[in-house]
């Protein structure tokens, strides 16, 4: 496995350059709308999802330059932070409380689909109060702390009344999808952590929320060892391809939520139940043939089958089964260093050295002018520019998980100070 020093190049030499270019230092977000290589940015338009990720990601790397676990300036990095929480606290907020999709450079509303409306995903939402907490954490600031819990108990209010949309990955009917105890999990661990770091009288009552969606999780969607993407509402439907097909990368994302929040609950039967959900979607999800994790495989391994039911996820999930994109692979390198260090099975830090080598060799730009990773390529790990979520290059994935790693590495090792 790859060193804490190995990991800390990687993110200040090939990671940070790329979006430290991308960064609007007039309105305050990034720009994320570049082509699979990089080189060209093809619109001004912010994603808020990426605007509240960017948020957590800036902030946290200014939390470890503190600490010296990277180089870089963080009041810097703080303060640009900070200038992306105004820019949302601006503009993204529409009057029913509820976040707008996509904004243009300026900050204007703007529909992604003209008709459609502006609040068309919840998870953008769940990305800005993920952004909101993170920074409250790290600035020690009050009001955005609450402005992050108002939206958080907002989101939760329109989940219980069944009013939300999901772009874009709209949940099929007669379906439930685990995405959204899975995002719920995450959004509420971290703000649960901030508003315990501020001594906030509201922090019990949130990190239950954390504990039941983490619950609804190991409950409802493990099955055979394996977290299920969509259950049927009708067992009739349970021979779908919809309810047979498994997400290997959302599984490992999920199964390290989970690690982190039943060790700080003390539920370690759930450590041990988590570990094993990463050993087995890694196993199903491996390609034997070319390396790498496949995008979607049945739950009995290879390319997804079932009764086909129609509709737009049904369509991605055939269309783009067999792809290798970068958020799973980072994913992987985490979920199975924390299961290793938590469990000690020798077992997963075996695959976590495979998969470092499988995702070192094929995801990095060779272009070192453009840094980062090319992060759509196809089954035999070649670049591909296609469309498989927003037309984004999302900076979310690759440098939260480098900068966990890092974290994990350095606490291990007690690395001392740079000086």
């Amino acid at each position: 496995m790859s060193s804490f020093e190995y990991f800390r190049e990687h993110t200040e030499r090939v990671l940070l350059p790329f979006w430290e270019r991308a960064l609007d230092h007039e309105h305050g977000g990034v720009f994320t709308c570049f082509d699979n290589s990089g080189a060209k940015l093809i619109s001004t338009d912010k994603y808020t999802w990426s605007q509240g990720r960017m948020i957590w990601l800036l902030s946290r790397m200014s939390a470890l330059i503190r600490q010296r676990y990277l180089s870089g300036d963080a009041a810097s990095l703080l303060a640009h932070a900070g200038k992306t929480v105004k820019f949302l606290q601006r503009h993204v907020f529409l009057d029913n409380g509820n976040c707008a999709y996509l904004l243009a450079a300026d900050g204007g509303k703007k529909e992604p689909v003209a008709g459609e409306g502006y609040d068309t995903s919840f998870y953008a939402d769940c990305f800005v109060v993920l952004g909101f907490a993170e920074y409250a954490r790290v600035a020690g600031d009050a009001d955005v702390l609450e402005a992050a819990l108002k939206l958080g108990l907002r989101i939760r209010e329109r989940l219980a009344e069944g009013d939300v949309r999901s772009e874009p990955y709209p949940v099929p009917e007669g379906y439930e999808a685990h995405s959204v105890s899975m995002i719920s999990l995450n959004m509420y661990q971290e703000l649960a952590d901030a508003l315990e770091a501020a001594g906030h009288p509201f922090a019990k009552e949130v990190r239950g929320f954390a504990l039941s969606a983490m619950e609804a999780v190991m409950e409802r969607f493990f099955r055979g060892g394996l977290i299920r993407e969509m259950l049927p509402e009708r067992p009739e439907d349970s021979d779908t391809l919809l309810s047979r097909h498994i997400t290997p990368g959302h599984s490992l994302e999920c199964m390290w939520f989970v690690m982190a929040e039943a060790t700080k609950a003390g539920r370690y039967d759930l450590v041990g139940k988590a570990a094993d959900v990463v050993r087995n979607a890694f196993d199903l999800g491996w390609d034997e043939e070319f390396g790498g994790l496949l995008r979607y495989v049945d739950c009995e391994g290879g390319a997804p089958k079932g009764r086909l039911s129609g509709g737009r996820y049904e369509t991605l999930v055939c269309d783009t089964w067999d792809m290798k994109i970068w958020w799973p692979h980072s994913e992987a390198l985490y979920a199975l260093l924390l299961a290793h260090r938590l469990t000690g099975r020798e077992e997963l830090l075996v695959r976590c050295e495979r998969m470092s080598e499988y995702v070192f060799r094929t995801f990095p730009n060779p272009d070192e002018s453009v840094g980062e990773w090319i992060q759509i390529r196809n089954r035999q790990g070649l670049p591909e520019q296609k469309l498989v979520a927003l037309p984004v290059k999302d900076p979310y994935h690759i440098l939260r998980n480098m900068l966990l790693i890092i974290e994990l590495l350095a606490a291990e090792s007690a690395q001392p100070d740079r000086g």
